[in-house]
């Protein structure tokens, strides 16, 4: 089994930065695909940014160029940069995998099958 763990949420000031971070525990050598993945009160969650285990990544239109996804895979750790913060990117977020590579043209939550707890964003408008 795998779990997942996120840390590194928070409150932040509109226009400031945070570091999301996520562990994976347990048996992950076939796991091709991570992501992140937010939800706002009374929202649906909606895809982030993924990643595949070759590095190659998708983001969602509305974070593009604010937010940088990334990985270390020797330590099983995936990372979400989040600059530039704005009160619409409050919620809570989640680290997801799955044990396939990324589907390439969307980052949807019906495609991952592996799911963390979640870490709260908090951006006063």
């Amino acid at each position: 089994q795998v779990q997942l763990v996120e840390t590194g949420g928070g409150s932040v000031q509109p226009g400031g930065s945070l570091r999301l971070s996520c562990t994976a525990y347990g048996l992950t050598d076939n796991i091709d695909c991570m992501g992140w993945f937010r939800q706002a009160p009374e929202k649906e969650r909606e895809g982030v940014a993924h990643i595949n285990y070759d590095g190659t990544t998708k983001y969602a239109d509305s974070v593009k160029g604010r937010f940088t996804i990334s990985q270390d895979i020797a330590r099983k750790k995936l990372y979400l940069q989040m600059n530039s913060l704005e009160s619409e990117d409050a919620g809570m977020y989640y680290c997801a995998a799955r044990r396939w590579a990324c589907v390439s043209s969307a980052i949807r939550k019906i495609d991952f099958t592996l799911w963390g707890q979640g870490t709260q964003v908090t951006v006063p408008s």
